[in-house]
Formats: structure tokens, C-alpha cells, sequence
């Protein structure tokens, strides 16, 4: 016996019996519900390595055009590819890791109120310990709170070391750039989560001496301050 799908012989018969044929659209029904069957999909790839295969194939489709848009072709492409990484590295290792910018810098002072000798004693407490994040921390603040000391800066809670770079380098216009530095060193240390060296330090230390021998360049601001400072003295 011959089996027909539409005009084709699928099975053969026996003898002379005339060959069956199957319409066919029934036929393909048939195939469909037998291909259909779990045994026939035991070894087919999974949802996800089907969804591997498609990135893969779009990397190499992507490579591909690149490859074919570059002088040079592959090579080419490669050539941009490692100078590409080698810049970012460059990069990296020149700048460091990004800066993370607080969205509002928090208060300079965050604990109980202490002289400038008093942190300039903490400072190099965390400088002889290497400990130097901490050390220009506290030197930071121990450089702000000698400018209140000698009346240069109003005692004021809540004060950022922006602002008191701001403050002071109006009253010490010689060293305005180097106060707004130490600043910045401040804020990186300790709200931008970068570390910070024994250079460093030492240019606060050195920016710290030198305002103690400073003489101030008066404003019309701080001959105020410094005169309501007098007065309450005397009272």
C-alpha cells in the first residue's frame, strides 16, 4: 500500500492495492500534532540559552559592521578598542574614583565644641597613626575654629568648610584659593568617600601656619566682627 500526502507517496502498500492519499491540510495537522510530542524536544536549547544565542549572534552582527565601517576591518576595530580601554584606565588611575558630590554639605563642627589646639592635637595624633583622613579632618577644623579664635571668622553652628573657606578667604585674600583647596580636600575626605595622603596633610598643616602669621586684610564685614568682638571683651 502507498500512503499519499496531497500527490506524494508516503507509505508503500502491498501487493496491488491502489495507494491512499491524505488531503493536505488534514496532513499537515498530523505532522504538526506529531512533532508536537514532548520526544521530539528533549534536546532543544533552553529559554535562556536561546536568549544567549540571540545576544551573541547581535555581539557578532554589531562586531561585524563595526569591523566593516573601520579601516583596517578587524584588526582596526581592535586596535580602537585597546586605545579606547588604555585612555579609560589612564583616566582612572590619574583621577581616581568619581567623587560622590553631597547633595547639601553637612556642618563642619559635628561634636562638642573644642579650641584649635585641641584639634590640631587630634591631627597629629591621627598623623603619627598614618591615619590620614582623620588627620586632615581634624586639621580642617582646627585651621577654622583658630580663624574664630582671632575673631577672622564669627562662631557660627551649622558653618561648612565651603563657607568658611568662602568667609575667610574674603578676610585673607592671599590665600583665598588654598583655603577653598583645603575645602574641597574636606568635603572629598569626608562626605565623597575618596582617601587623601600625607601630602595633603602636610599642605594643610603648612596653610594652617601660615594663617597664624597672617595679618588680615579688613573688610568692611570683619571690621564689624572684630569690632563687636572688642566691645564685648570690654564689657
Amino acid at each position: 500500500m502507498l500512503i499519499r500526502w496531497g500527490t506524494a507517496p508516503l507509505l508503500p502498500r502491498s501487493g496491488d492495492e491502489p495507494p491512499v492519499t491524505i488531503p493536505r491540510a488534514p496532513a499537515r495537522e498530523a505532522a504538526e500534532r506529531e512533532l508536537s510530542r514532548p520526544a521530539y524536544h528533549e534536546n532543544d536549547p533552553s529559554l535562556l540559552q536561546r536568549a544567549l544565542n540571540r545576544f551573541w549572534e547581535w555581539i557578532d552582527d554589531l562586531f561585524s559592521a563595526a569591523a566593516g565601517a573601520t579601516p583596517g576591518g578587524g584588526i582596526g576595530l581592535l586596535v580602537i578598542v585597546l586605545a579606547v580601554a588604555l585612555l579609560a584606565a589612564a583616566l582612572w588611575w590619574r583621577l581616581g574614583t568619581p567623587r560622590r558630590v553631597p547633595s547639601s554639605a553637612p556642618a563642619l563642627f559635628d561634636d562638642r565644641p573644642r579650641s584649635a589646639a585641641e584639634h590640631r592635637t587630634a591631627a597629629e595624633a591621627h598623623a603619627a597613626a598614618a591615619h590620614w583622613d582623620q588627620a586632615v579632618q581634624e586639621r580642617m577644623r582646627a585651621l577654622v575654629r583658630a580663624l574664630e579664635e582671632r575673631a577672622l571668622l564669627d562662631p557660627r553652628p551649622g558653618r561648612t568648610a565651603d563657607e568658611a573657606a568662602a568667609e575667610a578667604g574674603r578676610t585673607l585674600p592671599a590665600h583665598a584659593v588654598r583655603l577653598r583647596e583645603a575645602a574641597r580636600e574636606f568635603d572629598d575626605v569626608t562626605y565623597g568617600g575618596r582617601t587623601t595622603d600625607e601630602p595633603a596633610y602636610r599642605r594643610l598643616t603648612g596653610l594652617d601656619d601660615d594663617l597664624e602669621r597672617t595679618r588680615p586684610t579688613l573688610t568692611s564685614t570683619a571690621r564689624t566682627t572684630s569690632s563687636s568682638s572688642s566691645q564685648g571683651a570690654a564689657e
